[in-house]
């Protein structure tokens, strides 16, 4: 059997992006049954209600719905069960320092297989307030307009 190589998205948490001020972000391991492992083969999960806690030198991945697997037996995981995140200790040590600042959180971005290894990438973020988030569509909105005008003006020219 081959090896996998490359990198092969399974969830992506875009609501992250649009909810939080990313500073930071982690590459870490996850600690998986082999229900788990399958289900994720199949491409799915969902990040959407996911945070990571750090509970005595541990990071947790709490909330992430990896449905059961179907051909799974008696042996089967549980769809919400908090898995372990595998971190270095500088690492932790550094993520629960800045999360106890006030506004500040963990959250996963994307889940996805690097050669062949269930990855996780965490973010340290902050929230965004109602008008950050206006101001961000308004951003992304401009420079999407600006681009349909510079290939307009593109194309008159070729013409």
């Amino acid at each position: 059997m081959a090896k996998e190589k490359g990198r092969k998205l399974i969830a992506q948490n875009k609501k992250a992006r649009h909810d939080y001020h990313i500073m930071d972000t982690y590459e870490c391991g996850l600690v998986l049954t082999g229900t788990e492992v399958k289900s994720l083969r199949q491409g799915r999960a969902s990040l959407v209600d996911g945070f990571v806690q750090i509970d005595g030198h541990e990071a947790w991945l709490h909330n992430v719905h990896v449905p059961e697997y179907s051909q799974g037996t008696w042996t089967n995981h549980t769809a919400r069960r908090k898995r372990k995140l595998l971190l270095h200790r500088a690492e932790i040590d550094k993520l629960e320092s800045k999360s106890g600042e006030t506004g500040h959180t963990i959250v996963p971005l994307s889940l996805y297989f690097k050669d062949g290894r269930a990855k996780v990438e965490i973010a340290l973020a902050r929230g965004k307030k109602e008008y950050d988030k206006r101001q961000t569509l308004r951003e992304k909105q401009d420079r999407r307009e600006a681009e349909r005008t510079m290939s307009a003006i593109r194309r008159r020219q070729r013409a």
